[in-house]
């Protein structure tokens, strides 16, 4: 047992706070939470803490703290990057229990609602209201907003109407000194600094969400949802180009390869073409007067990409079915693989094509199976490597590939992240995209909040060299 485990005083103290049945320390309940969706990292937590409240919450933090004992928040578990892994042990703070959606106020056009609260959730409380929660990641069934608040999720329809920070009017924070802090709240124009953009995406390292105002947008009148049909993934990037030069801005881009849709025609039987190279998913919305067109300028487009079909989904049930095959793309993939690796990779839209190259070439030289399923409309890439993580070697050549891949992200003008975040996964790339000037920055704002990195440390951030650990004056920390 770890020193933390056999720390009787926190023990006692923490279920005097939470409950018994609030606090886990078999290895058996802890094991769940020794990785997220990220599978190549990890570590159990000494303890599992599942806080119900905001008072209880400030009682965890307060009793870690004087313990000096290191906590990390943790939503669904969803993310990619390793950023809820419990590096060098610690507290377990879970925030499912805290899952209730506190107000609907469609006249202002916000929610409130706390961090547990998963995120399709809302989606169906709003379902008949005429309005919605935009952002929608793929895992949008399971993953959780507070845990969207923490990495800035994406989605397929992030490419029009933006990723969580766009819809984040203001947060509630348990700082890492157990105070409690609001930036923003319902009003959409805060005066003073945009503290809120700054707390979102910020992968726990600056406290722990334990409430979220967001924005809700105005229904679409009208949705036209196609799929292209191409013989090649280049034909299919080409056209993803294409439309978005013409100046239309679809509500949606999204791409499946060849491996891919053998997956997803295996597990939903959609009827996706299997000696394709690649499909995508196009979706128009806006006002029913004129959209018409802009589905037909679409279609033109793909056709002239050398689509040999584009599909029109018939009605909204065919529609439905379409997103959810994309969304459920990844649980789909247990059907070709025990394991996998999903990389979060960024590149402008005029170099997919050269990017899908690239891993083409990875797959081959590293003898891994890569499916690729993406928003290409902004250029996001989800390159999926296949994998047994019983194999060591095996694994190690994901590792190796999946570092290539980022590379060349970075070499071809993007970024490790789109929506995933660094986590522990990716912290080696951060000097190769920021200065070490830019990244003291960063060490210098996450101070300000988290000044003794008690909260979710070793993530986002590299140590060492000349951007070692900071530590603001007393009379500079956050009260």
């Amino acid at each position: 047992m770890t020193p933390i485990e056999t720390n009787q005083a926190l023990l006692d103290g923490l279920r005097e706070i939470v409950g018994d049945d609030g606090v886990l320390t078999t290895m058996g309940d802890r094991l769940v939470y020794e990785c997220d969706g990220y599978v190549l990292e990890k570590q159990t937590p000494d303890i599992v803490v599942l806080p119900s409240t905001r008072a209880q919450v400030v009682g965890v933090v307060n009793r870690c703290r004087e313990a000096g004992v290191p906590f990390m928040p943790r939503g669904a578990g969803t993310s990619l990057a390793g950023g809820t892994v419990a590096v060098g042990g610690g507290v377990m703070i879970a925030l499912t229990r805290m899952n209730q959606i506190l107000e609907i106020d469609l006249r202002n056009q916000f929610a409130v609602v706390e961090p547990g609260v998963v995120n399709i959730w809302l989606t169906q409380r709003l379902k008949g209201t005429g309005f919605h929660y935009a952002p929608d990641p793929s895992s949008q069934g399971a993953c959780t907003i507070g845990g969207n608040v923490a990495t800035n999720s994406g989605g397929p329809h992030t490419l029009k109407y933006g990723v969580t920070v766009n819809h984040v009017l203001g947060v509630e924070m348990v700082l890492p000194d157990g105070n409690v802090v609001t930036f923003g709240g319902p009003h959409a124009d805060p005066v003073g600094y945009d503290l809120t953009g700054l707390a979102v995406g910020n992968e726990g390292t600056f406290g722990i969400c334990t409430k979220a105002w967001v924005r809700l947008s105005r229904d679409a009148q009208a949705v036209r949802t196609m799929l292209g049909i191409f013989e090649t993934v280049d034909d299919a990037s080409h056209a993803i180009s294409d439309i978005i030069a013409a100046g239309i801005v679809p509500a949606a881009l999204e791409m499946m390869d060849h491996l891919m849709l053998q997956a997803v025609e295996e597990a939903y039987q959609f009827g996706f073409p299997l000696d394709a190279g690649a499909v995508l998913i196009m979706e128009a919305d806006g006002l029913e007067a004129g959209i018409d067109e802009v589905a037909a300028r679409i279609e033109e487009i793909a056709r002239a990409n050398n689509a040999r079909d584009v599909r029109r989904a018939r009605d909204e049930s065919e529609r439905l079915l379409l997103w959810k095959c994309r969304k459920k793309a990844f649980g789909a993939i247990g059907r070709l693989s025990p394991s996998y690796c999903c990389q979060d990779g960024v590149v402008p839209r005029s170099k997919i094509p050269e990017m899908l190259r690239f891993m083409s070439d990875i797959s081959a030289k590293y003898d891994i199976r890569i499916a690729n399923v993406f928003h290409a409309g902004d250029g996001n890439m989800h390159p999926i490597l296949l994998f047994d993580e019983r194999d060591a070697e095996q694994t190690q050549r994901v590792v190796d590939a999946s570092h290539e891949i980022l590379s060349e992200c970075i070499r071809l003008g993007g970024s490790v992240t789109g929506e995933h975040g660094i986590g522990v996964e990716k912290i080696a790339f951060m000097d190769r995209l920021f200065t070490d000037d830019d990244l003291l920055a960063m060490r210098w704002t996450r101070a300000v909040f988290n000044p003794d990195n008690i909260c979710n440390p070793a993530k986002l951030l590299p140590s060492g060299g000349h951007c070692a650990e900071v530590s603001l004056p007393a009379t500079r920390r956050a009260t």
